[in-house]
């Protein structure tokens, strides 16, 4: 009888503490492969700090993080990335001198291992540029590929980040706040996105706006105070009355619908867990998002 895969992303007892502050406190996660699984809380719930732990950004200060059942806890960044892991970031970081081309197929040529001897030879790097013009019309950006990145609205340099992510063709995607900043047509044009680039790999979200979560994801995850609150399918936790007193407070009545939480480390900017709100993360790992 063939055994089941293991989670594409599993941790056991993670815990991260910065100078006493515990960001991260003994978190037990479990992300099912091929499912798209979402992180949620108020700001400073300890979100971002995961997704750094997750992918070698920061190393745990206890705890276990394994990916595809290979025990990746305190990799560096590079060894999990072989590991088929990739991500994005709350705050874009691009060469703005650069085309969107140059970038992905700088990408590309980094999965396979060039590294620094690309400068030796301009071929090296258009070697891969069939590839990269397939990845941007991926994102939708084919007919921008020779524009600098500089010049970009906001949306499509996070259209041209997510190209990059999938230019090393990873086995899990974690994209950190993916619509944090945008208007509602970049939202649904970076939903529908996400949804397209899904099949065959896993992704692990953080995001704020909880109508992309509903669209998006099969199993969500509610940190509080760098603690698992809740877990389930997003009909489940946003009936759940600790999901609703984290956001909204002890006051707020649990069949609040819309507008801006204030209490219990609530969001101000109305991460509302029974509808849409957004709100961008700090990008600090000791307060993040």
């Amino acid at each position: 009888m063939p055994q089941p895969a293991p989670p594409a992303v599993q941790t056991r007892g993670l815990c991260k503490d910065f100078r006493g502050f515990r960001a991260v406190d003994s978190v037990d996660l479990s992300v099912a492969d091929g499912a798209v699984h979402a992180l949620v809380g108020p700001n400073g719930a300890g979100k971002t700090t995961l997704f750094n732990l997750l992918t070698g950004f920061l190393r745990p200060s206890a705890g276990q993080i394994e990916v595809a059942g290979r025990d990746v806890t305190g990799h560096p960044p590079e060894q999990v990335a072989r590991r088929g892991v990739a991500r994005s970031f709350q705050i874009t970081s691009l060469f703005d001198q650069l085309t969107l081309r140059q970038h992905v197929e700088l990408a590309l040529a980094a999965r396979g291992r060039l590294t620094w001897r690309f400068w030796r030879s301009e071929r090296l790097l258009d070697r891969h540029r069939g590839d990269a013009l397939e990845l941007l019309d991926r994102v939708g950006l084919a007919g921008r590929a020779d524009t600098a990145a500089g010049v970009l609205p906001y949306g499509q340099k996070r259209a041209l980040e997510l190209a990059l992510a999938l230019a090393l063709d990873p086995g899990v995607l974690l994209l950190d706040e993916p619509t944090a900043g945008m208007g509602t047509e970049d939202i649904e044009r970076t939903v529908a996105l996400v949804r397209s680039v899904r099949a065959g790999r896993t992704v692990v979200l953080v995001e704020h706006n909880m109508s992309v979560v509903a669209d998006l994801a099969d199993r969500v995850t509610v940190l509080q105070a760098g603690k698992v609150l809740v877990e389930g399918s997003y009909a489940e936790v946003r009936q759940d009355p600790r999901v609703v007193e984290a956001y909204l407070g002890t006051e707020a009545p649990a069949s609040a619908g819309g507008g801006a939480g204030g209490g219990a480390g609530g969001d101000a900017t109305g991460a509302d867990p029974s509808g849409a709100g957004t709100a961008a993360g700090t990008g600090d790992p000791r307060a993040d998002g």
